[in-house]
């Protein structure tokens, strides 16, 4: 199994505790993806428990989600159980050719092969329809989450989870990375502000249900949440109690060709 496939199996594992700790996505960021699609009817894909399919839902979208672990969609079905929410992949979405207005992914969309999903997820999309793919990042133009950056490592903060490095990591996350032909139209870029309330254990909690932490040997990976809580113990923004933990969603937003 390659690493991709690997870090994107990783989560089923660990779906309760990925319900539970993982943030939701900031309504403004998620009204922004929308807002050119031409119709409310929205898929949800890798939808994994359903962090964006509740937004979605709470919005007024027509919402389907589609999930390829069994776990993950087992508990969305269980937190949501009046959203249609069915298993299927971005490589093979189980819906009729233009059934959607559009197609938005929430921390999954760099999991898809584009070669084969962006065909798929164009088949699904009705004339004029969007694909947007959203990102919470952390806000590292914060001293101590820049701090909390470099005592992670890339395992558990890694390239996308960062403004910066989001920007530059997903402005062609539309594109295969075969020959193939786009099949969506030049993208456009948004942040949006967010946080999360977190207690320095549930942010160290937070952090284990990242994907290069899940694949670590028990060892390591004890040690690095180990070097966490050391850190967030010694800084007097998470030392005590709750916080917010300063965020932001990035969008990514194409147009159907």
């Amino acid at each position: 199994m390659n690493e991709r496939l690997l870090h994107a199996s990783s989560f089923g594992a660990a779906a309760i505790a990925y319900d539970e700790h993982r943030p939701d996505y900031a309504q403004a960021a998620v009204r922004w993806a929308l807002r050119p699609a031409p119709g409310p009817r929205v898929l949800d894909l890798g939808a994994g428990t359903g962090k964006l399919t509740a937004t979605l839902d709470a919005l007024g979208a027509e919402v389907v989600a589609v999930e390829p672990d069994p776990a993950m969609l087992t508990e969305l079905r269980r937190s949501l159980p009046a959203v249609r929410a069915l298993p299927g992949s971005a490589e093979e979405i189980p819906l009729p050719d233009g059934s959607v207005d559009a197609v938005l992914a929430g921390n999954a969309m760099h999991w898809f092969d584009m070669a084969v999903a962006g065909p798929e997820i164009a088949r699904v999309l009705a004339p004029g329809g969007i694909l947007s793919g959203l990102w919470n990042v952390m806000d590292d133009r914060v001293e101590w989450v820049a701090g909390l950056a470099r005592v992670s490592g890339s395992a558990a903060i890694g390239p996308r989870d960062t403004p910066a490095g989001w920007r530059a990591e997903t402005a062609h996350m539309h594109l295969p990375k075969t020959g193939a032909a786009a099949r969506f139209r030049s993208p456009e870029q948004a942040e949006f502000p967010h946080g999360q309330r977190r207690t320095a254990d549930t942010l160290v909690s937070t952090l284990a249900t990242r994907a290069g932490m899940l694949v670590m040997p028990d060892q390591e990976r004890e040690a690095t949440l180990g070097r966490i809580r050391a850190y967030l113990a010694s800084r007097p923004e998470t030392t005590d109690g709750e916080f917010t933990l300063p965020m932001l969603t990035g969008v990514l937003r194409v147009r159907r060709l």
